[in-house]
């Protein structure tokens, strides 16, 4: 009953084997640990969550997602929504562990464990229970999609079915299909009365994380989806514009997943380039004004537009808080940082030189192109 995946045509085949060749690079880039990889991976792990929590209307900004990520709280967001991106934040750093689990299995249980994670805070959306009753199957953000109501009785076997397919392990379908077509199929189904578009993109995450292409941070299209809400709510909608959910023209929802795909792709391929042409600035900055090596893990969040307090410089340069109060002092009095608020608020952002220094690196991007594009 479950929606199949298509066919592929040429075009998206070829689509297909650019993204490979893009994540191909991307690995080969990521093969060591290089100085400002932790803050990379911790900038896009942030701009997931930010995302996929965004299309839910959860608006946190990236710098508390950043301080959650650290240990910290959100400095500026709601307790609601502060908590909903913590729970999101778990249930994604869940599926990274699963990615290396060899005694994985999925299951039923599985799915609504990742939903009980996602929506522990709101009881009244029974966390990993199945929705009681019928409704509609809706795109993410509460968008309506014109179909038949799903009865509460028919959910359990449909996630029976979705599980199936999941372990089929003799499928020759392309990972990311099977992952957009996890996503689709969670979507149509609407197994939960809250929290069905989050679950469903943690999945869709962990089908990619499982392939071992590249850690699900870095396979994950959430940001793309956040960056994009209404063309990823037209992608859905357009599956059941003809009528019912089961015969609906899986097509251009792929066709949207591959493309996704492959413009974040290459934008992490772009932003590790520019991660590493930004350190080697930095580093060079701050040796031109007389500035501790062990300073460059703040100067580079700082470049990155982020907040930086006394705790992070205490984290990233390994020193106690005396020497990184006397070292934030020192970025302050090169003109390198900037200080904002007094006492318990105070904290650090790139001064003039910094943000000179990225915009520099930024101002030679090239756009990405659209890979079904003729």
């Amino acid at each position: 009953m479950l929606l199949a995946a298509p066919i592929l045509d040429d075009q998206a085949e070829d689509v297909v084997g650019l993204i490979n060749q893009t994540r191909d690079h991307l690995r080969f880039m990521l093969r060591e640990a290089l100085p400002w990889s932790a803050h990379l991976y911790r900038d896009v792990l942030a701009r997931n969550v930010q995302a996929s929590t965004a299309i839910e209307g959860h608006k946190v900004s990236l710098d508390d997602v950043v301080s959650l990520i650290e240990g910290s709280t959100c400095l500026e967001a709601s307790d609601v929504d502060c908590n909903a991106v913590s729970n999101y934040l778990d249930a994604a750093t869940y599926v990274s562990q699963l990615t290396n689990d060899p005694h994985f299995e999925y299951s039923s249980a599985l799915l609504r464990s990742l939903h009980f994670i996602i929506m522990r805070d709101d009881l009244s959306a029974m966390p990993g229970l199945v929705r009681p009753g019928a409704v509609g199957a809706r795109t993410s953000g509460g968008q309506g999609v014109p179909s038949e109501d799903l009865g509460y009785e028919d959910v359990p076997s449909l996630l029976l079915e979705l599980v199936g397919q999941l372990i089929d392990s003799n499928s020759d379908i392309e990972a990311m299909v099977r992952g957009g077509m996890t996503h689709l199929n969670m979507m149509m189904i609407h197994p939960f009365k809250d929290g069905n578009g989050r679950t469903a993109r943690t999945v869709q995450s962990l089908v990619l994380g499982r392939e071992r292409v590249l850690a699900p941070a870095f396979s994950s299209i959430e940001e793309y989806l956040g960056r994009n809400i209404r063309a990823y709510h037209k992608a859905l909608a357009q599956v059941v514009s003809g009528g019912s959910i089961w015969d609906g023209d899986v097509r251009p929802w792929i066709r949207f997943v591959l493309g996704a795909h492959f413009r974040q792709a290459m934008t992490l391929s772009r932003r590790i380039r520019e991660s590493e042409t930004l350190w080697e600035a930095i580093d060079e900055q701050r040796q031109s004004v007389g500035l501790q090596k062990r300073t460059i893990g703040s100067l580079y969040s700082a470049a990155m537009e982020h907040r930086v307090r006394r705790p992070d410089h205490v984290r990233y340069a390994d020193v106690s808080e005396r020497v990184a109060t006397s070292d934030l002092e020192k970025m302050v009095g090169v003109g390198l940082l900037k200080a904002v608020g007094e006492r318990r608020g105070r904290h650090y952002v790139a001064g003039n030189r910094l943000r000179r220094l990225r915009h520099s690196i930024q101002e030679k991007r090239q756009p990405i192109p659209d890979p079904f594009s003729e």
